[in-house]
């Protein structure tokens, strides 16, 4: 169990099976967990949720939006915001020359779940 249930994750993952196994997990580690299969479900939640305490997103996502687009502008609105990427093609992040890429932990799938959670509580710490 987390130690502060009250934080709140969004997981931005176009893949049905891996949003779902992400979704049951954290949840599972009493996060409060949001869902997006796209950036445009992102941007949604991101203009809605005052609150977000930590994003999980994969790195090429469906509609010509990655997830470096999706977390530069949440990270200009939301500080304190903490992103992890997740993706089959890391190097792309950090080839995307985003500063936030350089910042941010990024995870290779396939990846283990306990490896996720541990990088959850080291950037919410």
């Amino acid at each position: 169990m987390s130690e502060d249930a009250q934080d709140v994750v969004l997981v931005v993952e176009d893949e049905p099976a891996i949003r779902m196994i992400l979704r049951d997990y954290l949840a599972g580690e009493g996060y409060h967990v949001l869902v997006a299969e796209d950036g445009e479900q992102a941007f949604a939640i991101l203009a809605s949720k005052p609150h977000l305490d930590l994003m999980v997103t994969d790195f090429r996502l469906p509609g010509g939006i990655s997830g470096v687009e999706i977390a530069e502008p949440a990270v200009k609105l939301r500080p304190d915001l903490k992103v992890i990427f997740i993706s089959g093609y890391p190097a792309e992040i950090l080839e995307s020359g985003s500063p936030i890429a350089r910042k941010a932990p990024i995870l290779a799938k396939p990846f283990d779940l306990d490896t996720l959670h541990e990088q959850i509580q080291a950037s919410l710490r």
